[in-house]
């Protein structure tokens, strides 16, 4: 049996730049910090925006912490089906030519011309847990998901290593309910 690591779901939630986040809270607003993730030095915030398509809106999305150089937005492809918008399936981080949508906070909102996007489910891994899963930074590869009644194997699964990673999955709430996780879920990859 090959080495097992947590999957977690990441549901819909937000990036902000620093000049968004004052543009949308207020002049000199820092991130407070809700709760610390497994990822090492992120975190949830208190903060939440509404993110606002041609449908329609879905209020209080989270922001993850700390900020970052581009504001962007991770949501479900059901969550895209609610707000009529198309957004791409991406790697964080590559924005260029994503979704657009309108950011609303409590002191001002912002129209981003892209960054939305629905995340590409991947894994997190330190050096030397991607050694023992033979595997290597950008490989693309498959994930058994062993849940009752719902075990699947998750297909074009990108592998991102880094040794400031905790070795984990990340997959979007449609996946986790189409695989039935919750709770503490592990996965596995495998060779097909």
């Amino acid at each position: 049996m090959s080495k097992q690591f947590i999957v977690e779901t990441s549901a819909r939630h937000a990036h902000v730049s620093e000049a968004d986040l004052e543009t949308l809270f207020g002049k000199g607003h820092k991130l407070t910090i809700k709760k610390e993730l497994s990822q090492p030095g992120q975190y949830a915030c208190e903060e939440r925006v509404d993110v606002v398509g041609p449908k329609s809106t879905i209020k209080n999305v989270s922001i993850l912490g700390p900020t970052r150089s581009a504001t962007q937005v991770e949501i479900s492809l059901t969550d895209a089906r609610t707000l009529g918008v198309t957004p791409p399936v991406r790697e964080s981080g590559v924005l260029d030519g994503s979704a657009p949508c309108k950011l609303v906070g409590p002191a001002g909102e912002i129209d981003l011309p892209q960054g939305l996007i629905a995340a590409k489910r991947h894994v997190h891994t330190t050096p030397e847990d991607a050694k023992e899963l033979g595997v290597s930074d950008k490989d693309i590869v498959c994930v058994r998901i062993k849940t009752e009644g719902r075990a699947l194997i998750f297909d074009d699964v990108v592998v991102r290593v880094n040794s400031e990673y905790a070795t984990a999955m990340h997959i979007d709430t449609d996946e986790a309910n189409a695989a039935g996780a919750s709770g503490q879920v592990y996965g596995e990859i495998v060779k097909l």
